[in-house]
């Protein structure tokens, strides 16, 4: 691994990861649309048609259904395929070949089908795009066998991530979010620049960051969320509060050990996400917790702060109200260090 350091935004990272693989593996291409002549609509293919051409780099039509599922059958025949899915939200039209092709088959062929496919994909709010591109989702596809998940929150978790994701002989989701990608159109730019080395290297996927070390409460979250629970967590350090915040990385694996060992550091947990309450993760991570209570001795109950059942709104004061902000955070955490168990 290269020891330069440089800084680069998410989107660049991702972009960078994809053309190393590419530059590697002669079987690793990309299609979707917006990819080619655009760049992405998100900056994540960002100069790859030209270093690579449009055989490998495709542009493809508005039809979700029909590239997720040549990509799948490129897989199968031996190639690596990245499919860009533009928003998570669009993968109704394409549930079949995702859930019913991409993660099943390899199961139901007995592992002589393989299927190195990612699915790489947009996710998450905070800009106005209204009720159909705002979601997150990912806790839909983390509760269906068969996909790994990824969500970095980092540059320099994308591209290690991505670079695993492509070696992964097995489908992978791979979200990345729009408000941290570093473009300076969005609203909700932030917390999108950090250090990335020049050369290839991977981030193993199950593997937990701890974002900062704290005693008094556990903050589990993702994605952006992890950039609000870190200002959060400045707020209440002047307030004599400390917290730990626990940066996921990916759904599928999880690293419920990561989760546990700071819980029972801490004795308080507060899990942080943009993904709808009910069924959710929120629900997954507080259900571990309960279920090693015998390990875990809590403080407090656990307390969950999440996106409400309700259609992400275009109003921009409904859209902050229900997606957590670093205020919510700081509220949250303040009230479950004043909690104690009955």
């Amino acid at each position: 691994m290269a020891t330069t350091e440089r800084t680069l935004t998410m989107a660049q990272a991702i972009a960078e990861a994809i053309g190393l693989e590419m530059e590697r593996d002669p079987d690793v291409f990309v299609m979707g649309e917006d990819i080619g002549r655009y760049g992405g609509i998100f900056g994540a293919t960002q100069g790859l048609l030209a270093r690579f051409g449009p055989e490998r780099i495709m542009d493809t039509p508005i039809s979700e259904a029909a590239f997720i599922g040549a990509a799948i059958g490129a897989a199968a025949e031996g190639m690596r395929p990245i499919a860009e899915l533009m928003f998570i939200d669009f993968f109704g039209v394409a549930m079949d070949q995702l859930y019913n092709h991409l993660a099943k088959n390899t199961y139901m062929s007995g592992g002589a089908v393989r299927l190195p496919v990612v699915v790489m994909t947009a996710i998450g709010g905070g800009y106005n795009d209204a009720a159909q591109h705002s979601q997150c989702l990912y806790g839909l596809f983390a509760h269906l066998p068969g996909l790994k998940v990824v969500v970095p929150s980092t540059a320099y978790d994308a591209k290690g991530l991505m670079i695993q994701a492509v070696r992964d002989d097995n489908p992978v989701l791979y979200c990345f979010h729009k408000g941290i990608m570093g473009l300076p159109w969005m609203a909700c730019f932030e917390g999108s620049t950090t250090p990335v080395p020049e050369g290839a290297y991977s981030v193993p996927f199950g593997a937990a960051r701890l974002v900062r070390e704290g005693t008094d409460v556990t903050v589990v979250t993702l994605a952006q969320m992890v950039h609000k629970a870190a200002r959060a967590a400045d707020e209440l350090a002047g307030e004599g509060v400390s917290v730990e915040i626990l940066d996921l990385r990916t759904l599928v694996p999880l690293d419920r050990a990561a989760v546990l060992a700071s819980v029972r550091k801490t004795g308080r947990l507060l899990v942080v996400d943009e993904d709808y309450l009910s069924f959710g993760l929120s629900g997954e991570i507080a259900a571990l917790v309960a279920e090693h209570l015998d390990e875990v001795r809590l403080k407090a109950p656990v307390r969950r702060l999440a996106v409400p059942d309700v259609p992400i709104p275009y109003s921009r004061p409904l859209e902050q109200a229900v997606i957590p902000q670093v205020a919510h955070v700081v509220d949250a955490a303040r009230a479950l260090v004043d909690a104690r168990l009955a």
